[in-house]
């Protein structure tokens, strides 16, 4: 089951498993799919989780309202870890945590892809819920899995141990992987939680155990609040890790608000919104005006909307989505864009086929970029009246919709 904070396009249904039901705690390791090679840390994850013993923490789940084996997981992947304990462990409830939506969505794609082993497809684990929201859903979780990358942001690693422990019930167990066999940092976290830390190592990577053995003292809130002008307003903005760009203001947005102008009733569009400082500016300039800022990150949606209600905006709207289709085409007057510089502009061609859509004909695409020349080769192919000029460090890419 795919659970998101907003509706979303290609909801795939759900399906029930047609594998055979193991014993009540049995886990069965012979299934092994055929499909996306899993990333380092998610294999050496599950070779530490299929031996576990779950007897203690299905004694732990029988006490609750809940009798079946809680499980909560996250992945830089496509979760396989999650899906083969699922899969495995049927008696399980496995919540596999996402904070964007595309990589959620592409988890669920790779889950049902064709099997050799399971002709002619694959059927998603009823027992296994895929869910996109700005925070772990809160219930009580007798297991917790976190395969961890040791190149990502070190803030949002803290946040995700820290949700994972903080939700284990008394008793429960949080295993982690990082894809480092060197590590320190890690461990040092893991710490910080319960002293008695045990340690597998492997040649690529290394897995941390520990249990939980009393509540968390306190919790650390990784939220930002930051203040920055526009027009001579004073805008606060919230941001969390994950979340674009997390405790500054980006430089780029700060150039795409000094290059647009905003009229009475103007219909705005925010693509890649982030935590939402363009949304803030271009919204608070004139109350008239409408803006719909669109992420496919839930948590940056999430501060967006806290960051509405702070500085009493009213004329904003939200979506969840990672499609590019955003409601009726030909609706907007103008659409802004920041996009991120990675994915050889596949990303960015993105932005502007979504912007083409929505806009009315006539209407004005306006982005910001440090890589000016693609722009200039390639803005054309969707738009008419193209522009690319300096803005300080930056670039401002403008078109209009034929």
């Amino acid at each position: 089951m795919l659970r998101l904070e907003s509706q979303i396009l290609d909801n795939p249904s759900q399906l029930e498993s047609q594998s055979e039901t193991p014993n009540l705690g049995e886990i069965t390791t012979e299934w092994v799919p055929d499909r996306l090679t899993p990333r380092i840390e998610e294999q050496r994850l599950w070779e530490i989780v299929k031996e576990l013993d779950l007897a203690p923490f299905l004694q732990i789940a029988s006490k609750s309202s809940n009798s079946k084996l809680q499980v909560a997981s996250i992945s830089f992947g496509r979760s396989q870890a999650a899906e083969w304990f699922a899969r495995s462990t049927p008696d399980s409830q496995v919540t596999c945590w996402y904070v964007d939506q595309f990589q959620a969505f592409r988890a669920t794609e790779h889950m049902a892809l064709p099997d050799e082993k399971l002709q002619p497809a694959k059927e998603l684990p009823t027992n296994l819920e895929i869910a996109c929201t700005a925070d772990l859903p809160l219930k009580e979780y007798q297991l917790a899995f976190i395969p961890l990358v040791s190149s990502g942001e070190a803030e949002l690693s803290r946040d995700f141990l820290q949700q994972m422990f903080h939700q284990l019930a008394i008793g429960g167990r949080l295993v982690v992987s990082v894809d480092n066999p060197e590590d320190r940092w890690v461990h040092d976290q893991m710490k910080g939680f319960e002293k008695s830390v045990k340690v597998r190592k492997f040649a690529d990577a290394v897995v941390y155990m520990i249990d939980k053995r009393t509540p968390l003292k306190k919790l650390k809130d990784f939220s930002c609040e930051l203040a920055f002008r526009d027009c001579e307003e004073l805008i606060q903005l919230i941001t969390r890790p994950g979340v674009f760009s997390h405790r500054q203001l980006d430089n780029g947005a700060r150039q795409l608000l000094d290059a647009v102008d905003v009229y009475p009733g103007a219909r705005l569009l925010d693509i890649g919104c982030g935590s939402g400082s363009v949304t803030l500016g271009v919204a608070k300039r004139d109350p008239s005006a409408k803006v719909h800022a669109v992420d496919s990150n839930s948590r940056a949606l999430s501060c967006l909307s806290r960051s509405l209600k702070l500085n009493g905006i009213a004329n904003v709207t939200t979506e969840l989505n990672h499609s590019g289709v955003y409601g009726e085409a030909d609706q907007f007057d103008m659409a802004l864009a920041n996009p991120p510089y990675f994915g050889d502009f596949r990303i960015a061609e993105k932005f502007i086929a979504a912007a083409h859509r929505s806009l009315r004909p006539g209407g004005r695409l306006v982005l910001v970029t440090k890589q000016p020349n693609w722009y200039r080769e390639n803005l054309e192919r969707w738009l008419i009246e193209c522009d690319v000029f300096e803005s300080r460090r930056y670039h401002i890419a403008s078109g209009v919709k034929p």
